[in-house]
């Protein structure tokens, strides 16, 4: 992933695009985005899978960890968890520390591609959130194959111009006093999954799609517009196109912040999708003792506090977003446990269930489109 641009005045950002190029040292030019070429000695070097510009390849950071532990960190970068998956798969052996997604690690450790983390060697394991540090996607058979590092959550923004105190339900998106007032995002899954929470499922595995499908079709009267990227709903919002839609939290905040919108930002009683992303280990990696000190730096304080001036997500260690100042206003509401406790975490989804999924996003569209 490159660094963002800016397009009609709004930062084109997605969550992990968002860092890219915001740090005032800039990504270090020997960070490409090729194929690694040589092979050091294992104890030499960290080698790293990620997304591009995505924390893990901050110059300080590299800097601070060189002068700590002696180790240099290189990198190669996926565009997709599909890809990231394939790289495993064709180059064992050749990674050391993978970002993975909550709902793609239970995949990479079913398919063999990392292995068990030994937490006792992450110093900063105690100071991990429970609800991301022990959740199952993170584990198989009793072993951990993931460290919990940051998170974030899709709910329910709106204008504080129309609102003058925050909505507490998901039943905001189909009251009939909103009618063509409603945006949501053109996604299948998201759209599945917040019908899913407002008829009461799993939204990761919903067992009654037609009543999904139904909660959907129902939103047609109040659906204004939908928006595809972090630009276009803040240009939409600022057109007062909405007053209410189904947003990014980090997105949000920086909405409110970065461009001074009236955007207020709520978790609904009844749910909402919350994603994190781990740190995975290797199978075969070269240097497994280089690969756990560089997930604990990662996971530290010490990096969170840093990588916190380009507004990163939220991260998983309480003990770094209680170090945030109180001038930050995401620093209250990540760290308030009633929301962490409202979602529903992205989990693996079958081929069959993303199709399935898809399926049932055209056909409700085909009919919003009537």
């Amino acid at each position: 992933m490159t660094g963002k641009t800016i397009k009609g005045g709004f930062a084109k950002v997605s969550r992990r695009r968002f860092v890219a190029g915001a740090s005032t040292l800039g990504l270090a030019a020997g960070l490409g985005a090729g194929p690694f070429i040589r092979r050091a000695s294992a104890n030499t070097e960290v080698k790293v899978l990620n997304w591009q510009g995505y924390g893990t390849d901050e110059p300080w950071a590299l800097e601070a960890f060189k002068a700590a532990t002696g180790l240099d960190v290189v990198h190669e970068y996926y565009n997709s968890e599909a890809e990231m998956i394939t790289k495993l798969q064709t180059n064992p052996g050749a990674y050391d520390v993978i970002v993975t997604n909550s709902a793609w690690n239970g995949r990479a450790s079913e398919l063999g591609v990392i292995q068990p983390i030994d937490s006792a060697q992450i110093k900063n394991f105690g100071d991990l959130n429970p609800s991301f540090r022990d959740s199952p996607v993170l584990s198989s058979d009793g072993k951990l194959y993931g460290v919990s590092w940051v998170w974030g959550m899709t709910a329910i923004a709106y204008s504080t111009d129309v609102f003058k105190e925050a909505p507490t339900s998901v039943e905001i998106l189909w009251d009939p006093s909103l009618a063509k007032r409603v945006c949501v995002r053109d996604d299948a899954i998201e759209a599945v999954s917040f019908a899913a929470i407002a008829t009461g499922q799993d939204m990761n595995h919903p067992t009654d799609l037609a009543k999904v499908k139904e909660k959907l079709l129902a939103l047609k009267p109040n659906l204004a517009t939908m928006w595809s990227s972090e630009d276009d709903w803040n240009k939409q919002f600022q057109a007062k196109a909405f007053d209410v839609s189904i947003y990014w939290s980090g997105s949000a905040f920086r909405s409110r912040n970065t461009f001074k919108l009236p955007v207020g930002y709520f978790v609904p009683t009844e749910g909402a999708i919350g994603w994190f992303d781990g740190l995975a280990i290797g199978t075969d990696a070269p240097n497994v003792e280089g690969a756990h000190k560089f997930i604990d730096y990662m996971v530290s304080q010490e990096f969170y506090s840093k990588w916190a001036e380009v507004g990163p997500p939220a991260s998983a260690n309480n003990k770094a977003m209680q170090a945030l100042p109180d001038s930050d206003p995401s620093k209250a509401f990540y760290l308030d446990q009633q929301n962490v406790d409202r979602l529903q975490f992205m989990a693996p989804l079958s081929d069959e269930e993303r199709q399935s999924f898809s399926d049932l996003w055209t056909e409700v569209k085909t009919e919003f489109a009537k």
